[in-house]
C-alpha cells in the first residue's frame, strides 16, 4: 500500500510538473496565464485518465479494485441491516450444523491412528459357520503367524473394557486394563516414553523378561505416580500383585481410540485356557502389519485360503465350525461401529442439504435484491464499468456476508458440539472435539462455497441486464419480469424438494423411535434402582464371593426401610456391563429333546430375588428360591427364545426338567423354568437365547464362577422410597463391605432404558432441528416470493376486483400460484425421499424406509405450511382497493 500511495504521489507530480512547465512555456510566448493554462490542460488531456492509464501499467490495479468492492460492500451491509442479519442467520445456519457435523466425522471416521504407517495395519477375525464371532484362540493365532505371508508381523490385545486396581501415591484406584501380545507394540510402531517396554518372543507372543511387568499410560505415571522419573524398575502394585514398570508411553499414544485408551498393559498370559477355544479363552482382538506391497483384499484372499487347514487342527465338530472362515479389514476402519458410521454419515447429510437449502434461500434474496438494484446497476455500467467489474461487485458482497455467516456458524458449530458431547450416546468420546484443520478447510471451502453457490448466479443475471431500457424505465420497473418469475420459482421448488426429504428422514426416524418405545421389554421398570460393582477380586482370592461378599450386601440392602426385593446379577436388562456367550451342551437322554449339543446363549447369573426386582414372566415351571442351595441339584432357567432355537419339538413342556453340563467338572444343571423372552442388549435387539444360573450354585472351580463373579456384578432392587433418597444408604453398605465399592454409581432402570434410544433420539431429534429449519426456510422463499408477486400484480388484481371479482377468487389466484410450487416441489421431493431413504434402512426399526404413511403425512405437512405462508399474501391481494391500485400506476 505504501509503495503504491508513493508512485501514485510520484505520477501525480510528474503530472503537476508537466502542466506547469507547459504553462511556463505558453506564458513566455506571450500568453496570459488564464490562457496558457486552459491551453495547457487543453494539450495534457483529462489528468485522471492518464493517471489511471499509469496506475495500469504497474499491474495491480485488480488488487485496488478489489478493494474498493470491498468497501462498498461494506457500505451497503451496513445500510441494509435487517437484510444484511437474515443473509448471515440463514448462512450461519446451514455453516455451522455441516461444520459440527463434518467435525465429527473428522474425529471419529477420518481419524488417523498415532501409529507408523497406520494404512498398513489389519484386523484378523474369524467367523463360524452360524455367522457368529468366536473369541480367538493362542494356537489359530500362531497357525496364522506361521502360514500367512500377507503379514510382517501379528499380535493382539483384549478390548478396553478390563478394569483392575492399581495402588498409587495416592491409594488405589480404578482403570482400564488391557491384556496384550509382547510384540504389539512393536507391531504398531510405537516405543515407550520411558523404558523398553516388553521383550517380545515372536514364535510364542510371550513376554522374554520378568513375568510379571507392566507399562503405565502418561496419564497413569502422573496421576498415580505424580510424574516420577525413576517409575522404571519400581515396583508398583495392581490387584494385589506386584508388577515391575518396564515402560511408559508417549502422551499422544493411545489404544485402541483416546476415548476407550487403557491405562495399563501387561503381558497375555499363555495357560491352557487361552490355547483353545473354551468359556475361559480372552476376548482378543487380532492386529497385523501387512508386508510391503501386500494389500487388504490379498490378505483377505489369503485368509480365507489357509484357513479351512486352521480349522482342521480341531477334532471336535463344535470348535471346527466356530473358526470355518476368517477375514482382514482395516484396522482403523475397525474401531468404528457400522451403527456409529451410519449415523454419523446421515447427519453429515443432512446438514450438507441444509447448506445447500440455506444457499438456495439466500441466493433467492440477492436475486430479489438484485433486481431492486437495477437501475444503480444500470447507472454503474452507463458510466463506464464494465460487466465483469460489477460481477466482481455483487460476488464480493456475497463473499462478505458469507464470512459473517461463517463467523457466527462457527459458534453455533461449537455449541452444536457441546450438545453432542453431553447426548451422543454412539461409543464416542467428543468431550474435547474441536474443529481441527480439516474443519477449519471445510469452513473455508463452505464460506467460499456458500459465496459462489448463493451470489454468482445472481450477480451474472443482474449484470447482464440491458442498460438503455433500464435506465429508461427508471423506477418504474419493480416487478418480477416473466424469466425472472420462472428463475425465482425455480428456486423455492428447489427448496421444497429439499426440505421434504429432510422431512421424511425425519419422519421415519420418528416412527422407529415410536415403534422402540412401544415395544414389550419383558421385565417392568419402575422403582428399580441399579448399581453396577467392580469386585475387587484380590481381595477375595480363594475365596467364596458369594459367602464372603455378596449374600452380606444383599442382606443388608434387604433390611433397609423401603426395599421390597433386591438382586445380584451378572448383567442388568439393557445394562451393556458385559454380554457373554457360553457353550452348553445336552448330555444322556436330554440330546434327543435338544436339536444340537452345542449351544451358543447369552449368559446371566443371578440370585433368587431377581423375578420380583424385574417382574420375569414365568411360561413353565419355576423360578430360583431358597430351595436352591450350593449344595441341591444345579438348576437353570432358560427363555422362550432358547425353547425355539433348541428344542427338537418347540415344545416347552419336554424341555422342562433337561439336563446341560453348565458348571464344569462334568456337574448337571436341570432345567427348571422357561421365562417370556425380555430384551437384553438393547431395546432394538431381538431376544436371542438366554440361560440364567443360580450364582450360589457356581462352583470357584468353574470358569463359569470366575467369569460371573470375577468381573463385576451388578445390585438390582425394588424400592418404595425415592431413588435418590436411598443411594446414599446403599453406598454406606458398598463401602463396609470394600472400601473400593464405595462409589459405586446408581441409575434407575427408567434411565437405563431411556439411554438405550440414545443414538436413534438423538438422530431423530438433530434431523428435527434440521427438517424444520429447512421447512421454515423454504416457506420464507415461497412467502417472499409471493408477497413480490402481489406487489408486481398490484394493478392486475385492482382491475379484477374493478371488474366484479370476488374477495374468494383473489385469493384462490395467489394460493394456485403457490400450490403449483408446492406440487413440483412435492414431486420432485418424493422421487429424492424414495431412493434416499434407503441408507437409512438399517437405522429403522419398525417402519420400512419406502413407508407410505410417512410419505403421505409429511407431504401433507408441506402442504399445509406452504397454504399457510401462502396465505398472508392471499388476503392482501384480496384486500386492495382497486381505485387506489390503478392511482398508483
Amino acid at each position: 500500500m505504501r509503495l503504491w500511495r508513493r508512485r501514485a504521489n510520484e505520477v501525480d507530480e510528474e503530472i503537476a510538473t508537466h502542466i506547469a512547465m507547459s504553462i511556463a512555456d505558453r506564458i513566455d510566448q506571450g500568453e496570459s496565464p488564464d490562457e496558457a493554462r486552459r491551453a495547457a490542460l487543453r494539450e495534457f488531456g483529462n489528468p485522471l485518465l492518464v493517471r489511471e492509464t499509469a496506475r495500469c501499467m504497474w499491474g495491480g490495479e485488480w488488487i485496488e479494485h478489489i478493494l474498493q468492492d470491498l468497501r462498498y460492500a461494506w457500505r451497503q451491509t451496513r445500510r441494509s441491516p435487517a437484510f444484511t442479519l437474515t443473509v448471515i442467520a440463514t448462512l450461519a445456519l446451514g455453516l455451522g450444523a455441516t461444520l459440527a457435523m463434518f467435525t465429527i466425522v473428522e474425529r471419529v471416521l477420518l481419524q488417523v491412528l498415532p501409529y507408523a504407517s497406520p494404512q498398513r495395519l489389519v484386523k484378523v477375525q474369524e467367523t463360524g459357520r452360524r455367522g457368529d464371532s468366536p473369541t480367538i484362540c493362542w494356537l489359530d493365532i500362531q497357525q496364522w503367524r506361521l502360514k500367512a505371508r500377507s503379514f510382517e508381523s501379528i499380535g493382539f490385545h483384549t478390548p478396553a473394557n478390563g478394569r483392575t486396581f492399581l495402588e498409587g501415591d495416592n491409594g488405589a484406584q480404578q482403570i482400564r486394563h488391557q491384556l496384550v501380545s509382547a510384540n504389539l507394540f512393536h507391531i504398531l510402531g510405537v516405543s515407550p516414553a520411558l523404558g523398553s517396554g516388553f521383550s517380545g518372543n515372536p514364535d510364542t507372543f510371550a513376554n522374554t523378561g520378568e513375568e510379571n511387568t507392566v507399562v503405565l499410560s502418561d496419564n497413569a505415571w502422573r496421576q498415580s505416580f505424580g510424574a516420577r522419573p525413576d517409575i522404571i524398575g519400581h515396583a508398583v502394585r495392581m490387584n494385589g500383585k506386584s508388577y515391575t514398570v518396564v515402560g511408559v508411553m508417549p502422551r499422544s499414544f493411545a489404544l485402541p481410540l483416546s476415548s476407550t485408551m487403557a491405562e495399563v498393559w501387561t503381558p497375555a498370559p499363555f495357560g491352557e485356557t487361552s490355547k483353545t477355544h473354551t468359556n475361559e479363552t480372552p476376548t482378543y482382538l487380532v492386529v497385523a502389519r501387512l508386508r510391503a506391497g501386500a494389500t487388504i483384499q490379498s490378505a483377505d484372499a489369503e485368509m480365507k485360503a489357509i484357513q479351512p487347514s486352521v480349522a482342521a487342527q480341531y477334532t471336535d465338530t463344535y470348535q471346527r465350525d466356530l473358526v470355518s472362515s476368517a477375514s482382514v479389514s482395516s484396522y482403523a476402519a475397525s474401531l468404528v461401529e457400522p451403527e456409529v458410521r451410519r449415523a454419523v454419515l446421515a447427519l453429515f447429510a443432512a446438514s450438507a442439504l441444509l447448506w445447500v437449502i440455506a444457499c438456495i434461500n439466500v441466493g433467492g434474496l440477492l436475486f430479489a435484491r438484485g433486481i431492486t438494484r437495477q437501475r444503480e446497476i444500470a447507472v454503474r455500467g452507463a458510466l463506464g464499468a464494465s460487466r465483469m467489474r460489477i460481477v466482481q461487485q455483487l460476488v464480493l458482497e456475497g463473499l462478505l456476508l458469507s464470512i459473517g455467516g461463517s463467523l457466527l456458524g462457527l459458534g453455533l458449530a461449537s455449541g452444536l458440539l457441546r450438545i453432542f458431547a453431553h447426548g451422543l450416546s454412539l461409543q464416542l468420546n467428543l468431550r474435547n472435539a474441536t474443529p481441527g484443520w480439516q474443519s477449519i478447510a471445510m469452513l473455508l471451502a463452505l464460506t467460499l462455497g456458500s459465496a459462489l453457490v448463493s451470489a454468482l448466479w445472481p450477480a451474472l443475471i443482474s449484470a447482464r441486464a440491458s442498460i438503455e431500457p433500464t435506465l429508461r424505465q427508471g423506477a418504474q420497473q419493480s416487478g418480477l419480469s416473466r424469466t425472472q418469475h420462472r428463475t425465482r420459482s425455480l428456486l423455492v421448488v428447489s427448496q421444497i424438494s429439499l426440505a421434504l426429504v429432510l422431512l421424511f428422514s425425519c419422519g421415519l426416524l420418528l416412527r422407529t423411535i415410536y415403534a422402540l418405545r412401544h415395544v414389550p421389554l419383558g421385565f417392568r421398570t419402575d422403582n428399580v434402582l441399579v448399581g453396577s460393582m467392580a469386585i475387587p477380586s484380590y481381595r477375595f482370592s480363594n475365596q467364596d464371593l458369594n459367602a464372603t461378599l455378596y449374600a452380606p450386601i444383599l442382606q443388608r440392602v434387604r433390611a433397609l426401610p423401603g426395599v421390597e426385593a433386591a438382586t445380584l446379577m451378572t448383567e442388568v436388562p439393557l445394562g451393556h456391563s458385559f454380554r457373554m456367550m457360553f457353550s452348553f451342551s445336552a448330555e444322556g437322554n436330554s440330546a434327543d429333546a435338544i436339536r444340537r449339543r452345542d449351544i451358543r446363549a447369552n449368559f446371566r447369573a443371578v440370585n433368587s430375588d431377581a423375578q420380583r426386582v424385574f417382574g420375569f414372566t414365568m411360561l413353565r415351571g419355576r423360578y430360583f428360591n431358597q430351595e436352591d442351595t450350593a449344595g441341591s441339584q444345579a438348576v437353570v432357567v432358560v427363555n422362550r427364545e432358547f425353547v425355539k432355537e433348541y428344542s427338537q419339538s418347540n415344545d416347552p413342556d419336554k424341555v422342562l426338567g433337561q439336563s446341560l453340563m453348565t458348571f464344569g467338572k462334568g456337574r448337571r444343571a436341570i432345567v427348571v423354568g422357561i421365562l417370556d423372552d425380555s430384551r437384553q442388549v438393547s431395546v432394538a435387539e431381538q431376544p436371542a437365547p438366554e440361560i440364567q444360573v443360580y450364582f450360589p450354585q457356581l462352583t470357584p472351580d468353574s470358569g463359569t464362577y470366575k467369569v460371573a463373579g470375577g468381573i463385576a456384578m451388578s445390585l438390582a432392587l425394588r424400592t418404595s422410597r425415592d431413588t435418590s433418597s436411598i443411594i446414599p444408604e446403599l453406598r454406606s453398605i458398598m463401602a463396609q463391605a470394600s472400601p473400593e465399592l464405595a462409589n459405586t454409581e446408581f441409575s434407575t432402570m427408567t434411565q437405563i432404558v431411556e439411554d438405550s434410544y440414545g443414538s436413534q433420539q438423538l438422530v431423530s431429534r438433530l434431523l428435527i432441528v434440521f427438517g424444520g429449519s429447512a421447512l421454515l426456510l423454504c416457506l420464507s422463499g415461497l412467502y417472499g416470493l409471493l408477497a413480490q408477486l402481489v406487489t408486481q400484480r398490484t394493478r392486475e388484481i385492482g382491475v379484477r376486483v374493478a371488474l366484479g371479482a370476488s374477495r374468494k377468487q383473489v385469493v384462490w389466484l395467489v394460493l394456485r400460484q403457490a400450490g403449483r410450487m408446492l406440487l413440483a416441489g412435492a414431486t420432485i421431493g418424493l422421487t429424492l425421499a424414495w431412493f434416499s431413504s434407503r441408507f437409512l434402512s438399517s437405522y429403522l426399526y419398525g417402519v420400512r424406509s419406502h413407508d407410505a404413511v410417512t410419505l403421505i403425512a409429511v407431504t401433507l405437512l408441506l402442504a399445509i405450511g406452504g397454504l399457510t405462508a401462502a396465505f398472508l399474501p392471499a388476503t392482501r391481494a384480496a384486500s386492495i382497493n382497486p381505485i387506489e391500485a390503478l392511482r398508483s400506476e
